[in-house]
């Protein structure tokens, strides 16, 4: 008994001695990547991420809720999520959740491009905006972001300073690009004096034409400075809006009549994908105007499943699950042969963006419905079995609409007349 004893010992010993020693290969070797060998390379999926289940964010997913997310989103190759702000305790229980899941599982890989929202003075206010004064917050949201990234260096590998915070349809709270530039200068300042790791990039994300893509209203001095201060641009398209606002390629042609409806579809969606990749040319050919040479990633573009307003059935007919598949797999395959870094967005529908409208267009962006019902585009995964013994608060993953295609396509409207003069 006395030698059984021992041996029993010894092989616990050894047991946890192995399982340490994985937990530490898997921080250094999480801590080895850098955002250098993540933008640009198709090895890292990436999506946006927002894991509120609820019309409020006042009720914050639990950290066992986020692990379940990150199961799932694991299990679909996603290595990289992108957040939006540190105001909640969503992103710093993401990150916990993060690092539960790495001591549980030494294979488990997940990188964050944390997001520090940004405002100008009198932002979401009755008082009127004053564009060229930041709000108070901000200082602080950059903090938290830098203590978050020095706290979790082996998952946080990128920062984001803001969220479509130039762009001047964000009328209620966006700023001038000194404010933004101020704050990047401000996280490069710190990467060189040792305060946060060098390694770590620094961008902002934003609307094409905030990134010099667009109106030349845009082109200021300010603007051509920031290009050259961040590590790479974070660049948003959305063809889906613009179907109603700036329908140009959205349509069926006069050549196109003999086509099925199916087909007319397909083609109207392959010419989204151009109208979205010509505004990413677009930005690129402004920062080669600069004589500037550095990566550019689409921080965000998606493709809503379901719209009450503009882009629905009674507006420009853009919004299904057929249509939000097709878009998805016609800019994952253009920007993994392209070698561009995709956030696209979104991981799951979040019902607080147009919580006082059910069908509102932005809280049908998510690829996986609030009952953990993946759509269209994520159908085959399901067949695979990619989900199996997975979960989204205890439900099973299953397909929409019982994964009845003919059901689906009952939804899918045609566009309408594509008039090119």
């Amino acid at each position: 008994m006395n030698i059984l004893s021992k041996l029993v010992s010894l092989l616990i010993t050894i047991t946890l001695l192995f399982s340490c020693s994985s937990q530490h290969m898997n921080s250094k070797q999480s801590a080895a990547i850098t955002a250098k060998n993540i933008i640009g390379n198709p090895k890292y999926q990436a999506i946006c991420y927002g894991g509120f289940r609820e019309k409020t964010r006042d009720i914050e997913p639990t950290i066992a809720q986020l692990k379940e997310d990150l199961k799932i989103l694991s299990a679909m190759n996603i290595k990289v999520l992108r957040t939006y702000n540190v105001h909640n305790k969503e992103v710093s229980n993401l990150l916990v959740a993060i690092r539960q899941l790495k001591k549980e599982d030494s294979n488990f890989e997940m990188y964050v491009m944390l997001g520090a929202w940004i405002d100008c003075k009198n932002a979401w206010t009755a008082l009127p905006p004053i564009h060229n004064v930041e709000s108070d917050r901000n200082a602080i949201e950059i903090a938290e972001a830098v203590r978050l990234s020095n706290e979790y260096p082996d998952i946080i590998k990128i920062i984001a300073v803001g969220n479509e915070a130039m762009v001047k349809w964000a009328a209620s709270y966006y700023v001038e690009p000194a404010i933004i530039l101020k704050w990047v200068n401000h996280l490069q300042n710190l990467k060189k004096e040792n305060k946060l790791s060098k390694d770590i990039w620094v961008t902002t994300s934003d609307n094409f034409a905030s990134w010099g893509g667009g109106d030349k209203e845009y082109h200021v001095e300010d603007l051509n400075q920031l290009i050259k201060a961040v590590d790479y641009i974070s660049m948003h398209t959305y063809p889906m809006h613009d179907t109603h606002y700036h329908p140009v390629f959205w349509g069926v042609l006069d050549t196109e009549n003999h086509l099925s409806e199916k087909q007319k579809i397909d083609a109207a969606m392959l010419r989204a994908r151009d109208y979205a990749i010509n505004q990413y040319l677009s930005v690129s050919n402004y920062m080669r105007s600069l004589g500037v040479d550095k990566p550019i990633a689409i921080g965000e573009t998606g493709w809503s499943s379901l719209s009450s307003e503009l882009y629905g059935n009674l507006g420009s007919k853009a919004t299904d699950e057929y249509k939000s598949a097709v878009f998805y797999e016609l800019m994952r395959k253009w920007s993994d042969k392209e070698k561009i870094s995709l956030f696209y967005f979104e991981a799951f529908d979040e019902q607080w963006k147009d919580s006082g409208n059910p069908r509102g267009s932005e809280n049908h962006f998510g690829l996986i419905n609030l009952q953990g019902q993946v759509k269209y585009a994520l159908w085959e995964l399901v067949d695979k079995g990619i989900f199996k013994n997975l979960t989204r608060d205890g439900k099973p993953i299953t397909k929409t609409y019982n994964g009845d295609e003919k059901a689906l396509w009952q939804d899918v409207k045609t566009p309408s007349r594509l008039n090119i003069n």
